[in-house]
């Protein structure tokens, strides 16, 4: 299995896939962690994270997968939602609340 076939495996098997920059109890980056630190406030604790850190091939292959160059990257329902800045932006308006845990919208 290659590099873009294993992401594109993991990204459907899970229905929120967050490739980041070390873990959710350990992130590597800000932006990796403020990422979690949404993810979570949205009630969403059990989510697939992917540190990029730890696999090279990964790290440059989830860049291509969906042609997005920053990490990190955040899938729901296989498509690619984006960014930290994105993801931001999403929890300010509630769009990313109803997005990750459509049963607890409101």
């Amino acid at each position: 299995m290659n590099t873009q076939d294993k992401i594109h495996a993991q990204v459907n098997a899970n229905p929120v896939v967050l490739y980041m920059k070390g873990t959710p109890q350990f992130p590597q980056c800000g932006f990796s962690g403020a990422t979690v630190q949404m993810l979570q406030a949205c009630g969403l604790q059990d989510f697939a994270a992917v540190d990029v850190m730890a696999d090279p091939d990964i790290r440059n292959g989830i860049k291509a997968y969906a042609n997005w160059p920053t990490i990190p990257q955040l899938y729901v329902n296989g498509d690619l939602v984006g960014g930290a800045d994105i993801v931001r932006e999403m929890y300010a308006l509630g769009e990313l609340q109803a997005l990750v845990n459509p049963a607890g919208a409101s």
